[in-house]
């Protein structure tokens, strides 16, 4: 949140002569009450600055930054995941790297009898083509990551926590998965990528 000219003064006023009421800070300004009424506001909401009725402004210490964090903590895994490219683990390794390039993704995901039961990335895929085997009759499933080896999100887990797996694990993407009890396994929802959090992220930015 890019914060106006005005509203930092306000916040500076604020941290001088802590608490103060919108009347005297309106008088340091010479400007009227209703002109700052939409930055106090915006101020206020941002949680930069707290109102106490009858006391005045006190400055929080929180900074536009802290509130873009605390914004991006708040934002679900469920609320901007993609849809995920999905194959059976019995499919070829050749059709698997045609249906990447046709989907242009960086990760398939392997599923047996519906659930998740592997992962294959690019850098998987050029690994055994160099090996030399024949990818029209190897199956996806002998080059696979395979669970429980495979890092995950679930839709209730904030978009920071994916964030900070994406960047831990150095990996491109995350299958967003939902248990399946009964089957005893995982179910594939979605997907999230290091392309749809810096989409979030510009998204973030032209908003605020």
């Amino acid at each position: 949140m890019q914060l106006s000219e005005r509203q930092e003064k306000i916040i500076d006023i604020v941290k001088e002569n802590q608490p103060i009421t919108s009347e005297a800070i309106a008088s340091m300004l010479k400007l009227t009450r209703s002109t700052l009424r939409p930055d106090l506001a915006i101020l206020t909401m941002s949680g930069i600055l707290d109102a106490r009725p009858k006391v005045g402004y006190f400055y929080t210490g929180k900074t536009s930054l802290s509130y873009i964090s605390e914004k991006i903590k708040k934002i679900k895994v469920s609320d901007i995941k993609s849809v995920p490219v999905v194959v059976d683990e019995a499919i070829s390794i050749y059709d698997a790297i045609v249906l990447m390039f046709i989907e242009d993704v960086g990760s398939i995901y392997v599923t047996s009898k519906g659930l998740l039961s592997g992962v294959v990335s690019r850098k998987d895929f050029l690994r055994n083509a160099i090996g030399g085997i024949d990818l029209n009759k190897m199956p996806i499933g002998m080059i696979m990551t395979r669970m429980p080896n495979i890092v995950y999100v679930e839709p209730e887990d904030s978009i920071l926590d994916a964030a900070i797996k994406l960047i831990d694990h150095e990996i491109d993407s995350l299958p967003v998965i939902e248990e399946d009890k009964e089957a005893k396994g995982y179910k594939v929802l979605g997907r999230i990528t290091k392309t749809t959090i810096t989409g979030l992220f510009v998204e973030l930015g032209k908003n605020d």
